[in-house]
């Protein structure tokens, strides 16, 4: 189960990040965290932007709607997801 934290109609959330994958796509659960494949490398933001794109496209809201709130340059990632419930992140989860 992923921890998640749901405030202000926000949730908050860890992802751990595996840049320069083939494709792009959520992969599930992995240490209470969303793990997540990026087909983007780490370099210039690119990685961060895909994500972002990513998050919105499965949750089907605005890129504007997401936020990765710390972990800018790390694997680990916080992020926070306008809009959404915490049930949505862990159907997600299950699913990948």
């Amino acid at each position: 189960m992923i921890a998640c934290e749901e405030r202000n109609g926000a949730i908050h959330f860890a992802v751990r990040v595996v840049p320069r994958a083939a494709c792009s796509a959520v992969m599930g659960e992995h240490d209470t965290a969303l793990r997540v494949r990026l087909a983007a490398p780490p370099v210039d933001g690119a990685a961060n932007e895909e994500l972002i794109r990513l998050l919105a496209d499965v949750f089907g809201v605005p890129s504007r709607a997401v936020e990765i709130t710390s972990g800018h340059t790390s694997k680990l990632k916080r992020v926070r997801v306008r809009g959404v419930s915490s049930a949505a992140l862990q159907s997600l989860a299950a699913v990948g």
